[in-house]
């Protein structure tokens, strides 16, 4: 499986955040010392932490907020993702199903509000603001493309969903794999660590008590405890993502994937004989999708949701230094891209992904306490975090309001297996579900035995994968 990987994960970081790096002439905020008071505690210093602090000084000016990260703000998963920056069109015809066409309809005009908001903060982030893209590179992921074609047609919101065949896709980007697509209007890339780096200064611009190098140790209501000191406050928000997953309120809902990326050199000549300069973000139809982007120096990163699946909320080395899932990705460079073939890959890392039951972020309060939560993006969360921000913010501050009557804040979240089971049954139904679709690209059928396991999720209308 590692054979054909030029660059192994883990023995550098994310080239975001080198590339970002010296952007806050500050340096590092304070770690917290002593006893602090505060009528909101964030915990957690990626998207969804800054975001919350910025719409809680929007809602409350003279509330006195402290966030606390505990390494350095955007050091996990909001300074490794892949940059996608979109709301909800692209996922109608999943929403629809769970929420009816008015709570879908809800959500994704929810999400027109994200592109607008980061555009707002007046910062260079790299923002493209070229849509997306899903292709299909088999003929079993042409229902993927149909179905959303057919939900916004359905939702009277077709200029959503724009179908596009084999010709018209070419315009846009040449592959010889890729039969046909649909492309959202709605969709931007960003540089995710210049992005943090932008929320980090407009937190310490809006005199919100930042403390960094800041581990929680314990969270009890009203109390948030650190290794030299502790915050009391009104109500805490706990904004922790993939670190959250073994947290006994959340646990049964949400589970870590690991998520991988390889980035080339860049190849701005080759982009441009492959007709790929409108900046499209890009995902093929597979349950454990491919994700690839061009970058503002003319790089393409290519990511594979296929990592490995998490035990009991643990986030260890299997997400950052797995070599099997990078090689996943760069092979997907190859097959899908063979306009690239010359292109040399640089750097590779990865992340783990927090994946709810349903594939849609959850927030919610712990019953009986004033600690609010929000996670479960699910692959999908540089643009979700803003609506999180907003959703949380509201949450801790007592409103009942236009974001907390969102789907996102007030469906049942399904609940998954206890561990060992989800663990043990969701490897197994992973490895099945690759093992097919690695088979459909190749032309092939896959075995019975493994056509069986693999439609587990669906019999039992289950969500597996990163889609």
């Amino acid at each position: 499986m590692e054979g054909d990987l030029t660059v192994r994960p883990g023995l550098q970081p994310p080239w975001w955040l080198d590339e970002a790096d010296g952007l806050d002439d500050g340096g590092s905020a304070p770690p917290l010392e002593g006893d602090a008071a505060a009528d909101v505690c964030i915990v957690g210093g990626g998207f969804t932490g800054l975001w919350t602090a910025l719409a809680l000084r929007a809602r409350e000016p003279a509330a006195r907020v402290v966030l606390l990260e505990a390494e350095r703000c955007g050091a996990g998963p909001s300074g490794r993702n892949g940059g996608f920056l979109h709301g909800y069109w692209a996922s109608v015809a999943e929403t629809r199903g769970m929420f009816g066409a008015a709570g879908a309809v809800a959500l994704a005009r929810a999400g027109e509000k994200i592109i607008p908001a980061v555009r707002a903060l007046g910062a260079d982030v790299w923002l493209r603001e070229g849509g997306m893209l899903m292709v299909s590179t088999a003929p079993t992921q042409d229902r993927a493309i149909d179905k959303a074609v057919t939900a916004a047609e359905q939702l009277g919101a077709s200029e959503q969903a724009v179908p596009l065949d084999r010709e018209q896709l070419a315009e846009r980007i040449s592959s010889s794999v890729f039969r046909r697509g649909v492309f959202w209007p709605e969709g931007a890339t960003v540089q995710p660590a210049r992005l943090v780096s932008a929320l980090r200064r407009a937190v310490a611009d809006a005199g919100i008590a930042l403390h960094e190098g800041t581990r929680a140790t314990g969270i009890s209501s009203g109390v948030v405890t650190t290794a030299r000191g502790r915050v009391r406050a009104d109500a805490i928000v706990v904004a922790v993502n993939a670190a959250a997953t073994g947290w006994r309120p959340v646990r049964r809902h949400v589970t870590n994937f690991g998520s991988y990326v390889v980035l080339t050199e860049p190849v701005p000549e080759l982009l441009a004989e492959i007709g790929w300069t409108g900046g499209e973000a890009i995902v093929d139809g597979r349950m454990f999708l491919h994700y690839f982007r061009t970058t503002q120096d003319g790089r393409v990163l290519m990511g594979s949701g296929t990592g490995p699946i998490g035990f009991g909320g643990r986030v260890d080395a299997r997400f950052t230094t797995d070599a099997a899932t990078a090689a996943r990705a760069e092979r997907g460079l190859r097959r899908l891209l063979p306009g690239l073939s010359s292109a040399r890959i640089e750097r590779a890392w990865g992340g783990p992904i927090d994946v709810s039951a349903d594939h849609l972020p959850f927030f919610g309060t712990v019953a009986g306490t004033s600690i609010h939560y929000g996670l479960g993006y699910s692959g999908h969360g540089v643009g979700p975090s803003w609506l999180g921000g907003q959703i949380l913010a509201s949450l801790a501050t007592g409103r009942d309001d236009e974001w907390t009557q969102l789907p996102l804040a007030t469906r049942r979240v399904p609940t998954l297996p206890p561990e060992p089971l989800k663990r043990l049954g969701g490897g197994l139904v992973r490895a099945a579900i690759i093992a097919r679709e690695e088979a459909e690209e190749e032309g092939r059928r896959a075995g019975l035995g493994v056509r069986a396991v693999a439609a587990i999720p669906r019999v039992l209308r289950m969500q597996i994968g990163t889609r």
